[in-house]
């Protein structure tokens, strides 16, 4: 072929290379054999619509004619989306680190005409700068290698086969006990920054799992260091400028370690992780920073991301060719925007000034306001006021580009964040919104129990086993929020093709990729969470929903085998695997809140809310209809209405708790962490039992 193969593909990625002289292919059998038959080296270059060097890359180097035509003639030249192909992305980031290099978006990738990895780079700039090489001394060089160093080429391609297969492909089992929790929230603690939050250091990444690790173990043992780095975390981000204090939403992650100045692309996954993470932390503390934050993130998305009722992958960092100048104010531009409204005040609140605090201008943001947040009733409604003049006078702008692209798993994780946020904050909009999506999904990317990972359109590619992880788990929350038993159906459906296509029968755990995908030179098993959560992970936890609420021992047997196909990463791994962790404490609580009482009963919804005022990360509460029969053996089976009131029970390990009609007992029920209130009915039955024993015994 000696032309650009991009103008078929759907990608906005792909397709805005699609101009490009380099003769580019999309990956695929067709690419492998066109280098094989050539004898030519593969270069495969990654990355997705939002990344910023990506850009920059594309601008100096695809688009110059020369070098162009020194890649086509020295190479086969492959283009993935990395949001299109995440397991391309992950089998290729992994080999990069196990080359030493950090990973990370553009990747630059050499292969053997097979695929196998052989040399590796990220953004190369056209002409020598900070000590790296050109691109095109870059090509030349590496495709000699390729030429005349065949048996290094060769041992190196051999050693990467022999490092992935060790790490995917062998038995990664080990010891595990319930302490393991304590340990690993400890050993993460420690590597956060107590004044700001997150991991220590720069860049910083929001990481809301990790975080949630350290909730739990707040919740689980009372200790206060660990809810005060969640607090530092959590108030930093919602305060610093990573977050877009005028349009909603947070970006990436932050460049500094302050979370100040963000790389600017807004990615759908993010929003839909603080999202969760600040709902689950509000139902503790009620802080209305978090509240507001929600809402807002949440009116960003509806605003900006909706793709007829699914949700879009991500915004651009850049706009009329610069990163950030979307979001970024002169002083004079917040006064013109604001005039008439007591711009000085909103200035000092959000750090305005005339020389900036990025490159002359200014990201908003409230970091170091002394009076904290809200800092009043007549304030807060001002700055409300003049973040929407703001809105508006920046929507007059050059919007970033908008990936357009629907992703399956990505869209799960939104839904089911919508879904519970709906319930607590008992918006009906948000539910509606989450339902509609769900719909839209099953619709657009759904066939039966198969799903596709991603639409524009027409659907794309094949699902992952993240795609049915995630929706998965947004049909759990559906149902648990909802009561309608369709989505639990759904929930099953998905996980018997999790199960029948996606297991690993040697070492347990679910592969990446489909039993009836195109192979790839290893077929990954991943448990470390990426920029989204772990299918692995992830499908700990909705496999003991599943036997909790179905009583079907298969679902239990099958979360055991998952739990102890990756135990021996706790010990190694612990800061690299949150939602396996976050999961396993899920699993081991086991903590079910069973209500029965028709579901449009006021009295019913009382109870509900109950539960939801609470933040019980590991609970899944089930709403059961009067006359609805449980399953056999499950734990409330025959248990109904306390003299016709809509009742709740709280089972756990087997065994319920007498039944509770008043939600005010029902949320003091709740007010101690499961484990906490197992292990004090656990001691008082103790000290009855000795005390018993004591009155029975026999006197002198």
């Amino acid at each position: 072929m000696s032309r650009n193969l991009l103008d078929q593909e759907t990608s906005p990625y792909l397709l805005a290379h699609k101009e490009n002289p380099v003769h580019w292919r999309p990956w695929g059998p067709e690419a492998l054999a066109e280098a094989q038959d050539a004898g030519k080296p593969i270069l495969l270059s990654i990355g997705y619509t939002a990344c910023h060097w990506c850009h920059v890359m594309n601008h100096e180097s695809f688009e110059d004619g020369e070098t162009a035509e020194l890649m086509n003639e020295l190479f086969v030249n492959v283009k993935v989306d990395r949001e299109e192909r995440p397991d391309l992305d992950l089998l290729y980031q992994t080999a990069a680190n196990n080359m030493g290099h950090a990973g990370g978006w553009p990747l630059t990738m050499f292969l053997t005409p097979k695929g196998e990895p052989y040399f590796v780079g990220g953004y190369f700039p056209k002409e020598e700068r900070f000590g790296t090489p050109p691109f095109k001394k870059v090509l030349a060089d590496i495709a000699q290698v390729h030429r005349e160093q065949q048996d290094n080429v060769a041992s190196n391609a051999a050693r990467i086969q022999d490092a992935l297969n060790q790490l995917w492909a062998s038995d990664r089992r080990g010891p595990l006990d319930p302490s393991a929790l304590d340990a690993a929230a400890v050993h993460i603690g420690q590597r956060f920054d107590i004044f700001y939050g997150g991991a220590t250091g720069a860049p910083k990444f929001p990481a809301p799992h990790l975080t949630e690790v350290l909730w739990r173990a707040y919740l689980r043992t009372g200790v206060e260091q660990f809810s005060q780095l969640v607090q530092a975390t959590m108030h930093n981000i919602c305060q610093g400028g990573i977050y877009d204090h005028v349009g909603g939403g947070i970006a990436r992650y932050a460049t500094d370690d302050r979370w100040l100045v963000p790389h600017f692309e807004k990615m759908l996954y993010d929003q839909a992780e603080i999202v969760d993470m600040l709902t689950l932390v509000w139902q503790h503390n009620r802080w209305p920073l978090y509240a507001d934050r929600v809402a807002e993130t949440i009116g960003f998305v509806l605003r900006e991301l909706r793709v007829e009722a699914g949700f879009a992958a991500s915004l651009d960092a850049d706009s009329e060719g610069e990163e950030g100048k979307y979001y970024l104010w002169t002083e004079a531009e917040v006064d013109a925007a604001l005039k008439g409204t007591f711009a000085q005040r909103f200035k000092e609140v959000y750090n305005v000034t005339r020389d900036g605090n990025f490159n002359g201008k200014n990201i908003l943001h409230r970091l170091g306001v002394v009076q904290g947040y809200p800092l009043g009733e007549a304030d807060e409604a001002l700055f409300k006021k003049q973040r929407s003049l703001l809105l508006a006078a920046r929507q007059k702008r050059v919007a970033p580009l908008r990936d357009d692209k629907v992703v399956t798993d990505w869209n799960g994780m939104m839904i089911a964040a919508l879904a519970n946020a709906g319930a607590v904050f008992r918006n009906e909009d948000w539910t509606a919104a989450a339902v509609a999506a769900f719909d839209f999904v099953c619709e657009a990317l759904g066939d039966g129990d198969r799903l596709f990972h991603s639409w524009r359109g027409k659907r794309g590619k094949d699902s992952f086993a993240d795609d049915y992880a995630q929706m998965i788990r947004a049909a759990l929350t559906l149902w648990e929020t909802t009561g309608q038993k369709r989505y639990l159906e759904r929930a099953k459906g998905w996980t018997r093709q999790l199960n029948e296509h996606f297991w690993d029968m040697q070492n347990g755990g679910y592969f990446t990729t489909s039993d009836e995908a195109d192979p790839l030179i290893v077929r990954p098993r991943m448990v470390f969470d990426r920029v989204t959560p772990s299918a692995n992970g992830t499908m700990v936890a909705m496999l003991a929903k599943l036997f909790i609420v179905t009583a079907d021992q298969s679902y239990r047997d099958r979360a055991n085998a998952l739990l102890q196909a990756f135990s021996g990463e706790v010990g190694r791994a612990a800061i690299s695997l949150p939602t396996y962790l976050n999961s396993f404490e899920t699993a081991l609580s086991g903590l079910q809140i069973v209500i029965v009482g028709q579901h449009g009963n006021p009295k019913t919804q009382s109870l509900i809310q109950a539960v939801l005022g609470r933040s019980l990360p590991a609970k899944t509460l089930m709403l059961v209809e009067p006359n609805e029969a449980l399953p056999e053996g499950h734990p409330a089976r025959g248990k109904g209405m306390e003299n016709g009131q809509p009742t709740a029970y709280l089972c756990q390990n087997g065994t319920c708790s007498q039944p509770t009609v008043n939600p005010v007992a029902l949320s003091q029920a709740l007010l101690l962490p499961p484990q906490l209130a197992a292990q004090a009915r656990a001691q008082a039955q103790a000290q009855a039992q000795a005390q018993m024993q004591a009155q029975n015994q026999p006197r002198n």
